[in-house]
C-alpha cells in the first residue's frame, strides 16, 4: 500500500489515474489531455505501473494504459477502518450532545 500512496502523492500521477478512471488511453492521449510531454507522462506511467496501479497493453506502435483495481481496493479497505472509527466517534458525540440538550431542557437545568 505504501507504493500506492507514494505513487498517488504526485499530482500528475493522480491526474493520470483520474483520467484512466474513465477508460483505457494511449500514452499520447494522456499527454495531450494533461498538456505534458510524452516522455514525462511515460515516466509517471512507469511509476504507476511499478506500483500496480496501471496495466499496459501494446497495440501496434501504441501502448494503451488502463487502471488496475487491486491497489485501489486495498487502499479502500485501509481507509474504511478510518471511516468506521470516525463514524463511531461522531455517534458518541451525537449521544453526548443529545444528553446535554436533555439536561438543559430539564426544569432545574441539571
Amino acid at each position: 500500500m505504501n507504493a500506492t500512496l507514494t505513487a498517488l502523492a504526485e499530482p500528475h500521477r493522480l491526474h493520470i489515474v483520474e483520467l484512466l478512471r474513465h477508460g483505457p488511453l494511449p500514452v499520447g492521449d494522456i499527454a495531450d489531455r494533461l498538456h505534458l510531454q510524452q516522455p514525462q507522462v511515460s515516466k509517471h506511467l512507469r511509476v504507476l505501473h511499478d506500483a500496480g496501479l496501471v496495466g499496459v497493453q501494446p497495440a501496434a506502435n501504441r501502448r494503451i494504459y488502463k487502471l488496475e483495481t487491486r491497489p485501489l481496493q486495498e487502499l479502500d479497505v485501509w481507509l474504511d477502518s478510518f471511516r468506521r472509527l470516525w463514524e463511531n466517534r461522531f455517534d458518541q458525540l451525537e449521544d453526548y450532545l443529545q444528553e446535554l440538550q436533555r439536561k438543559s431542557a430539564e426544569p432545574n437545568g441539571d
